[in-house]
């Protein structure tokens, strides 16, 4: 019996017509901003070796994965993100490369997601990655690059920057285990005052706790900075402050009027990926982030090549989610002309017409058999010209 053979499965769904022009619309228009600042577009595989995402940090866990094993028995996924099999790529055959390297990408990625979410797991990614630098101008690039995609978008839009190395501070100095640490990190990122003051009060008070505390109440403007200096008097923290006030600068300068850029101590996420510079984009009328990104000086070593790198990643879906909701889904473009053949005409029918398309138009060659249903189809689809291909190839306006 057949009980699944009518629909997609959960975390997927089938786009039509305006919904396919919306995502193509976004990813042009994303892929060409990409190559006018110098970066090349990769493709990496959709199927790899589990092994990529096995490394000892355990990037993404296994039941976040889609796995299926190939004809010797080895074990695959279905690629959960893009710049790991990168830093796979550059760890290989890009080697000997000279730095740094600019990429850009345009790729799918799968990931299970928890039931009920209303978050796909099949998700394009949009994005770029600076490989072998670690220069603070990298840093602003990244940032320029994502603050000019949701320019693009035409809409408002916000960015969030931190550091996770303020958080990484701190907590190196609770003795508390890598479960209590990475529980700390969930709640901070998650802005759970309660719950993550009851789980710190359990370590005593200290300097470190109360910081913790605070953490992720420490967003907003300028004045942040002054407030993490009161909060966490600490040579190593300034000057991570510091750093982050300089980016934070520039990127206001960068945005201008069109956007609000602000700085949020409690963005905390993928701790065991991230080990610097941490940026989150909004765009207005969606709560989750469409872009997401930030410096990750160690992953490309656990493939044993230590050099670091920055990027970023657009979730198109998100962007294209925003765009459908404000009712401005693009219609499919329309038809200039219809070609129909009369018997025995059908070669002059298919000339005709790749002639006429030649010239810029839109041209369908009709499936019908009889004048009758092409003019009925013609009037549906608001096409008015119909051409006839016969001994006199007559034209007709409708």
């Amino acid at each position: 019996m057949r009980n699944y053979d009518l629909i997609t499965p959960e975390g997927t769904k089938d786009l039509l017509f305006g919904e396919c022009i919306t995502r193509r619309n976004i990813e042009n228009t994303l892929l060409r901003l990409f190559r006018s600042r110098g970066y090349n577009e990769i493709i990496t595989p959709g199927l790899e070796f589990f092994d990529v995402f096995n490394l000892n940090s355990r990037y993404f866990p296994q039941e976040n994965l889609y796995k299926m094993t190939d004809n010797k028995g080895r074990l695959l996924v279905m690629r959960p993100d893009t710049t790991m099999p990168i830093a796979r790529v550059v760890a290989t055959r890009l080697r000997d490369a000279i730095l740094p390297l600019k990429f850009c990408y345009n790729q799918t990625v799968y990931r299970t997601e928890q039931a009920l979410k209303g978050r796909s797991d099949e998700i394009v990614q949009a994005g770029i990655e600076i490989i072998g630098s670690d220069l603070k101008m990298a840093d602003l690039e990244v940032i320029s690059s994502a603050v000019d995609a949701m320019k693009a978008f035409g809409m408002e839009f916000s960015l969030e920057i931190g550091h996770i190395g303020i958080f990484k501070e701190l907590v190196s100095r609770l003795e508390a285990t890598d479960k209590e640490k990475e529980k700390i990190r969930k709640l901070i990122e998650n802005k759970n005052f309660p719950a993550l003051n009851d789980m710190l009060d359990t370590f005593g008070k200290n300097p470190i706790v109360e910081s913790l505390k605070k953490l992720p109440a420490l967003f907003g403007k300028d004045e942040v900075f002054e407030k993490a200096l009161d909060i966490m008097p600490d040579d190593n923290i300034a000057v991570l402050l510091e750093q982050l006030r300089e980016i934070y600068d520039d990127a206001v300068q960068l945005c201008g009027d069109e956007g609000n850029i602000t700085v949020d101590l409690g963005l905390v996420n993928k701790t065991d990926y991230y080990t610097g510079i941490v940026i989150k984009g909004y765009l207005q009328g969606h709560g989750d982030e469409v872009i997401s990104g930030g410096r990750y000086d160690r992953l490309i070593s656990e493939f044993g090549y230590d050099i670091p790198a920055v990027g970023f990643a657009v979730n198109v879906n998100a962007v294209a989610k925003v765009i459908e909701k404000n009712g401005v889904l693009p219609a499919p473009p329309r038809i200039d002309a219809i070609v129909y053949a009369q018997e025995g005409y059908e070669a002059v029918a298919l000339k005709k017409a790749k002639q006429l398309r030649e010239q810029g138009l839109i041209v369908e060659n009709a499936l019908f058999s009889d004048i009758e249903s092409v003019r009925e189809y013609a009037k549906e689809r608001k096409i008015s010209r119909i051409i006839v291909a016969d001994e006199n190839l007559q034209e007709a306006e409708e």
